[in-house]
């Protein structure tokens, strides 16, 4: 064992360029802590290897001799090398089908993983999260994606004017722009047939407060569920309504009692759907796995396109689970193509802003879009 710690190159993602470490943290470990610390040569990371190197630390092209290899998203299979210790989001312990061939082959290998995950406190809280990074990205993308979406249909909002979040050199320079839509809002307002304006939020943790600090830039008005009905239309601003787990699903037989939701989920049905003809987008940033019932079914969306009244022009999907709790999110799509069109009367996906349907962005490694912040 040589102690030495190897920080690698970003290579699940062509769009990838987050880096575990950051240079001045690294030089501190280096200098302060004595650490042995190589870094991966990498043209795409945010942080240079220049910016390394200034700050004392060693480039090179092969990093195999590390005792320690650290990244951010998993390990190619081929690159897995014997009795390593691999620090990354592994994306195992679900039980994901599409990574345990990586944990086989790691196990195999007789390599240690530590998973960020699974780094707690006492308390069993995370200590390393992406969540909120995931919530602002997404939150943009959601307004860029409004502004392109509602252009193809031949409307035109202040949306037109956001971009991408990985197009902007800091997050600053993005919030200068939600500012500037905000304003534009205020002063010239959205069009008549969008009214009443109407954006809805699943779950309340750390992704959708992420989301929350963007939109809540724009002039807005929350409301409860139970006051979609009857809105009265205001050109001026965006009504929000945020969605809690008893405003998602209702109990089949009884009431609605939380910690019986989460010990029976079986026992409860989709609520969220009964609100869904009231909404112009969705950011859906709530935990979900296969026992609780979905929050957009595909049938739902068909009885409401058949029916005339689905509003709904896009979703943003930041939990990004396949076939989950947004049923039409058929795959995670990457940051050079990031949205599809899901035509809910055939059920096809069309990438891209054209088509007919509702606009879905689910960009998988949202973060990513932020990689310096």
């Amino acid at each position: 064992m040589n102690n030495r710690i190897g920080i690698r190159h970003e290579d699940k993602y062509l769009m990838e360029r987050r880096v575990p470490i950051v240079p001045i943290d690294a030089e501190v470990l280096s200098k302060k802590q004595n650490i042995d610390i190589i870094i991966e040569s990498s043209q795409k990371r945010i942080f240079s290897d220049d910016e390394y190197i200034q700050n004392g630390l060693s480039v090179t092209d092969n990093i195999n001799d590390a005792d320690v290899i650290i990244g951010v998203k998993e390990i190619p299979i081929e690159k897995i090398r014997q009795n390593k210790i691999y620090v990354f989001f592994s994306h195992v312990i679900k039980g994901q089908a599409y990574n345990m061939p990586m944990l086989k082959k790691m196990m195999e290998m007789k390599c240690s993983l530590i998973d960020y995950e699974k780094i707690t406190d006492d308390q069993g809280r995370r200590l390393i999260f992406f969540g909120r990074f995931a919530g602002l990205a997404g939150m943009i993308n959601t307004l860029w994606s409004l502004g392109q979406r509602y252009k193809v249909l031949g409307i035109d909002t202040p949306f037109k004017l956001m971009r991408q979040a990985h197009t902007y050199s800091s997050l600053d320079e993005a919030i200068s722009d939600v500012k500037q839509l905000a304003e534009l809002i205020k002063k010239d307002g959205l069009p008549q047939e969008t009214l009443p304006f109407v954006g809805a939020f699943t779950g309340y943790g750390n992704v959708s407060k992420g989301a929350w600090e963007i939109f809540d830039l724009l002039p807005h008005k929350s409301i409860s569920p139970e006051e979609l009905s009857g809105l009265k239309p205001d050109k001026h601003l965006i009504y929000k309504v945020v969605f809690k787990e008893q405003d998602l699903s209702e109990r089949i037989q009884g009431d609605f009692d939380l910690n019986h939701y989460y010990e029976n989920p079986s026992e409860y049905k989709d609520k969220f759907g009964n609100y869904l003809q009231h909404f112009n987008f969705v950011v859906n940033g709530m935990y979900w796995d296969e026992r609780y019932p979905r929050i957009i079914s595909k049938e739902n969306l068909k009885a409401l396109t058949e029916s005339e009244q689905l509003k709904l022009c896009v979703i943003g999907d930041i939990t990004c689970d396949p076939n989950g709790s947004v049923e039409c999110t058929h795959k995670g799509t990457e940051i050079e193509d990031p949205v599809f069109v899901y035509n809910p009367v055939d059920g096809s996906h069309n990438m891209g802003f054209k088509g007919e349907g509702v606009c879905v962005m689910a960009v998988d490694i949202l973060p990513s879009e932020l990689p310096r912040e």
